[in-house]
Parts: C-alpha cells; sequence; structure tokens
C-alpha cells in the first residue's frame, strides 16, 4: 500500500507527463479539489469528480499555460495527509503572460487514491506580463 506521500509523487508524475487516464485513476469517484478564489479562467472554487478536475481545471489551464507543476517538499500530516510545497511556471501558449507562483496542496488519500485536494497558491502570479510591477 502506497504512502500518502507516494500517492501525492504519483500525481506530479502524471501531471508532468499530461497522462489523462492515470490522473483519472488517481483520484476516488467522491474526490473534491477546492482550487484558490482568484484563479483565472473560471477554474477557481471547489471541483467534484475526476472528470470536473481533469478536464474543467487542469485541462482548461493545460490549453491556456504550457504549465510546469514543480514540488519541492512533502510534508507527512498523517498516514493519509500531506502537505507539498512547490511552485508553477511557465509561459501562456499565447506567449502574452506567464505563470511564476509557489503553491501547498494539501492532499488526503485514500487507500491509493487521492479523495481531496486543497490548493493553496497567490492567483496575482497567474498570467501577468513579464517585466510587469505585478511580478
Amino acid at each position: 500500500m502506497n504512502t500518502a506521500t507516494e500517492t501525492a509523487e504519483q500525481l506530479y508524475t502524471a501531471l508532468a507527463k499530461v497522462d489523462i487516464d492515470g490522473l483519472k485513476a488517481l483520484l476516488t469517484d467522491d474526490f473534491v479539489g477546492e482550487i484558490s478564489a482568484g484563479m483565472p479562467h473560471g477554474v477557481a472554487g471547489p471541483h467534484h469528480g475526476p472528470e470536473d478536475m481533469v478536464h474543467r481545471m487542469w485541462g482548461v489551464l493545460g490549453k491556456v499555460y504550457d504549465i510546469h507543476v514543480d514540488p519541492s517538499e512533502y510534508l507527512a500530516v498523517g498516514p493519509d495527509r500531506v502537505v507539498v510545497l512547490g511552485r508553477y511556471w511557465g509561459p501562456a501558449r499565447n506567449g502574452d503572460t506567464e505563470v511564476d507562483a509557489a503553491f501547498a496542496h494539501i492532499i488526503t488519500t485514500r487507500g491509493e487514491q487521492i479523495s481531496h485536494l486543497v490548493q493553496i497558491t497567490d492567483t496575482a502570479r497567474w498570467g501577468f506580463t513579464p517585466g510587469s510591477t505585478t511580478r
């Protein structure tokens, strides 16, 4: 059986590979993702189930940005919870803006799947214009 940290590591591997089937398989049927208020492109708020999270959150952002999700630290909070610290970065696909924002993800697992993910990020650093003062 995977630990919460090992399951979280699988999430970031699947995100890096854009492994849609792998992402869906990692999320429980009753998965809930809570995305930071203020996130661009209508992805903020709760996402219920694998289809919603994969297509209407990660999929939307993947169409707009060539985004990289780089976890740097995994902090186990118990047998079924891990806090992951890291950074989002990458340009918008249209080349006009970019992302450079730290994140914290609070991930709760059930067995070898993720049942809950809370995203905390500086939403002002999503879609900023390079060279602007918002950076």
